[in-house]
């Protein structure tokens, strides 16, 4: 049995992390270099580096805080935000990612998806979807959030898939940063759909939240920010829990 993922995420704007409510309202939570070495000492299983605001504004991401994080860790990285073609791939990936995560322009311009498992390998292309519910749909949001798109995240996911890309990771618009537990009944019909694995992101406030994520969700890997920078969950005593509540974790 594969161990569940446990993987903090900076969300970065100005070279620093920031943590909002709903994809607005950001806070300052710290340095990304040295988040990123504290979630890799304290036994994270990757790090999620995401510059949230490059595709709004139209520019690349920050290589060169990409290449600091990367020197100061030692789990797999993945990093997103502002990938506009596949030079921007090769680029992160030589500053030391791992992973790259596309959202806006995987929607814009899904081809994209058979170029990069084509030229690096499917298990570098993460699919970062973007979702609100609403009028009975989820529907996937580009640009960080801020554009609606005609797309629904269940076709869109099994689109990326048959596209080749490695993973999902589903964020909900609507739980994010709100502390009320993962969408669950999203995440389970994703995971029995694809074949890929599948990552939960947005609305971690609880140790328990986690272990719902695995066990209703049925994901492959969980994804939390704030809980994490202001520490009101600590990633050892996260482990500890899940693996007393029989979830299978690197510890």
């Amino acid at each position: 049995m594969l161990a569940k993922r446990i993987i903090p995420c900076l969300d970065v704007k100005d070279g620093m992390v920031v943590k909002g409510v709903n994809f607005v309202n950001f806070r300052n939570a710290g340095d990304p270099v040295e988040l990123g070495k504290q979630y890799s000492e304290q036994g994270a299983d990757e790090l999620v580096f995401l510059d949230i605001t490059a595709s709004y504004e139209g520019r690349k991401t920050f290589t060169e805080v990409v290449k600091r994080v990367a020197e100061n860790i030692n789990i797999p990285f993945t990093v997103g935000g502002g990938i506009t073609e596949l030079s921007d791939v090769e680029r992160l990936l030589n500053a030391g990612a791992d992973k790259v995560s596309l959202n806006s322009l995987a929607l814009k311009n899904p081809q994209i998806i058979d170029d990069i498992a084509k030229n690096f390998g499917a298990q570098v292309c993460v699919v970062a979807i973007d979702a609100n519910y609403e009028n009975d749909m989820w529907r996937c949001y580009i640009n960080g959030g801020h554009v609606p798109t005609d797309k629904d995240l269940f076709s869109w996911a099994k689109e990326a898939e048959s596209r080749g890309t490695g993973e999902i990771l589903f964020t909900s618009m609507s739980h994010d940063g709100m502390k009320i537990g993962f969408p669950n009944e999203a995440l389970r019909i994703l995971s029995e759909t694809l074949n890929i694995p599948v990552i939960a992101s947005g609305g971690a406030g609880s140790m328990k939240d986690f272990k719902d994520a695995f066990e209703l969700g049925k994901v492959d890997a969980a994804l939390a920010a704030s809980v994490f920078h202001f520490g009101e969950i600590k990633i050892p005593e996260l482990k500890a829990y899940l693996a007393e509540n029989n979830i299978c974790v690197r510890l």
